[in-house]
C-alpha cells in the first residue's frame, strides 16, 4: 500500500530537510521510508548520470538518484554526514521506491502550506516542473522538489518508457 498523499489537501506538512551542496531541500515525511547511512553502490553500466547506481536495502534492489543533477548542484565528496533517503513516489500511477543521496539530513520540520511560494518564472536555473514551491526560513530558502516530475524526466532521459 502506498503512503503517498496529496500535499495540496493538507494545511501543514511534515518534511525532512536535507542539504545538497549549499541548497536545502524539503522531502515530505509521507514519502520517506527510511534514512540510511551510505551503502555500497553498484554502478549500472550505461545508466544515465542522474542514476548513481543501485543499493541493496534488506534484499530489495533500489536505484539511487542524484538530485544534484536535476538542480545543477556541484558534486561533493561523501562525508560522515552523508545519508541516503529512501522515498516512495508516484510515477505514472505506480509507486516507485528510490534512494536519494544527501550531503546531510538536517531536521524534521512542520511547514505551513500557505507559506509556500511558487518558484519565480525568471531568475532561477531550476526547471519549473521540478519545484513544487519554495519556503523562506530563518536558515534560508527551502526548496520543495517535485520528486515525481524529476524521476519521470530522469527515466525519460535514460530511455525508460513512463506511461
Amino acid at each position: 500500500m502506498s503512503n503517498i498523499i496529496d500535499l495540496k489537501s493538507a494545511a501543514m506538512m511534515t518534511v525532512v530537510t536535507m542539504r545538497l551542496g549549499r541548497q536545502m531541500l524539503a522531502i515530505p515525511a509521507s514519502a520517506l521510508r527510511e534514512i540510511l547511512d551510505p551503502l555500497p553502490v553498484t554502478r549500472v553500466p550505461t545508466a544515465d548520470r542522474s542514476v548513481w547506481g543501485v543499493i541493496n536495502v534488506r534484499g530489495a534492489v533500489v536505484p539511487v538518484a542524484e538530485l544534484r543533477f536535476a538542480f545543477g548542484i556541484a558534486e561533493e565528496s561523501r562525508t560522515e554526514a552523508s545519508k541516503m533517503l529512501v522515498v516512495e513516489v508516484d510515477l505514472a500511477g505506480e509507486p516507485l521506491v528510490v534512494a536519494v543521496a544527501a550531503d546531510a539530513v538536517l531536521e524534521v520540520s512542520e511547514l505551513d502550506r500557505a507559506a509556500m511560494e511558487p518558484l519565480p518564472p525568471k531568475g532561477s536555473s531550476w526547471p519549473q516542473s521540478f519545484v513544487q514551491g519554495v519556503f523562506r526560513t530563518r536558515k534560508g530558502l527551502l526548496l520543495l522538489p517535485h520528486l515525481s516530475n524529476i524521476f519521470a524526466a530522469q527515466a525519460s532521459a535514460a530511455g525508460v518508457a513512463v506511461a
